[in-house]
C-alpha cells in the first residue's frame, strides 16, 4: 500500500473471566451465542495517531461485553497499548500476534482472558515492529490474519482489530481480515487529516482483496463541549460522512485517560463517569439496542 502522502483535505465519503475459548464446541455456554456467520470483525483503524483507536477498541469492547457479547480484542500495535489497558503484562503470556502472523501458531494459543467476563484479548509485544518487514517475503502476506481468525470466528460476537497508525502490512492484514472498519476522528482541528489516504487504502483493499470491506462505523472522540471547535468538527464530519457517524459522542475526560495505567477500562475503572456512560451507550447503538 502506498505511504502518507500528508494530505490534508476531507475524503470522499465512505463507500458503503473464564478460560480463552477453542472450538465451537468448546464453548462453556456464556455470554450470547455468534450468529451463524460468525463475529461481525471491525479493523479500528485511523492513520493518524492519538485519536482514540486503542480508547474505542478496549472501552467498547468492554461495554459490549457487559451487555453480554462475547467479544475478541486483536492489539495489532506494536505499543501493546491495548493489552497493558487490560492489565495484561506481556511477560506472562508465552505467544502474540507476532507468533500468530509469522510463525503460524493458533490464535486459540494467543487468545488471553481478561478480568471482564466475556473480553478476551489476543496481546502483542514490541516484536510486531519487525513483523513489518518480516512479511515483506511471506507467502500470501496480506491475508496471514484473516486465516489465523477464521477457527474462532463463531466463538465471538465482535473482534475488534486494534490497528497501529500507519498504512502498512500489518494494516493491509487488518483490513483484509475484517468486514467492517471504525474510524476514530477526534473533535479537534485537523481532525480530517489524513482520513483521505485511509479512505483510497480502503478502497484498495476492497477492490483487490476484500470486496466486502466498508466503513461502517465512524466514531467522534475527544468531545469538549466548551469549545466551539469540537461542535464544528462534530458538524462537519455528520455533513460529510452522514449516517455511519454514531449518535454517541466520547467526551475528552480525565478519568478515560488515566483508566489504562490501571489495566481497566472506563466501563470498570469509574462505571459512573461521563466517559464510561458514553462508551455503554455507544455499545448499544454499535449492537443495535434501543437506547
Amino acid at each position: 500500500m502506498s505511504e502518507l502522502d500528508g494530505e490534508q483535505h476531507p475524503p470522499a465519503p465512505p463507500t458503503s473471566g473464564a478460560r480463552p475459548p477453542g472450538t465451537g464446541a468448546e464453548r462453556d455456554g456464556t455470554g450470547s451465542a455468534g450468529s451463524a456467520e460468525g463475529a461481525r470483525v471491525l479493523a479500528v483503524a485511523n492513520q493518524k495517531g492519538g485519536v482514540g483507536k486503542t480508547t474505542t477498541a478496549v472501552n467498547l469492547g468492554a461495554a459490549l461485553a457487559d451487555l453480554g457479547h462475547r467479544v475478541l480484542i486483536v492489539d495489532l500495535d506494536p505499543q501493546g497499548n491495548a493489552s497493558t489497558g487490560l492489565g495484561i503484562d506481556p511477560r506472562n503470556f508465552d505467544y502474540s500476534m507476532y507468533d500468530v502472523l509469522l510463525h503460524d501458531v493458533a490464535l486459540d494459543d494467543c487468545v488471553e482472558a481478561t478480568s471482564i467476563k466475556n473480553l478476551f484479548l489476543a496481546p502483542a509485544t514490541l516484536d510486531l515492529a519487525g513483523a513489518e518487514i518480516e512479511l515483506v517475503p511471506a507467502l500470501s502476506r496480506e491475508h496471514r490474519l484473516r486465516r489465523a481468525l477464521l477457527p474462532v470466528r463463531e466463538d465471538f460476537d465482535y473482534i475488534f482489530i486494534d490497528c497501529p497508525p500507519s498504512l502498512g502490512l500489518i494494516t493491509v492484514n487488518a483490513l483484509t481480515a475484517a468486514d467492517e472498519v471504525l474510524v476514530p476522528i477526534q473533535c479537534e482541528f485537523y481532525a480530517l487529516e489524513g482520513v483521505s489516504q485511509l479512505t483510497r487504502n480502503i478502497e484498495l483493499v476492497r477492490s483487490n482483496l476484500n470486496p466486502t470491506l466498508h466503513v461502517s462505523t465512524i466514531v467522534l472522540t475527544m468531545y469538549d463541549a466548551r469549545t466551539k471547535l469540537s461542535d464544528s468538527v462534530v458538524a462537519e464530519v455528520r455533513q460529510h460522512f452522514g449516517d455511519v457517524v454514531c449518535r454517541s459522542v466520547i467526551p475528552r475526560t480525565v478519568r478515560i485517560s488515566e483508566a489504562p495505567s490501571f489495566g481497566e477500562p472506563i466501563t470498570t475503572h469509574d462505571p459512573t463517569s461521563r466517559g464510561a456512560i458514553a462508551y455503554r451507550e455507544l455499545a448499544k447503538e454499535v449492537s443495535g439496542v434501543a437506547s
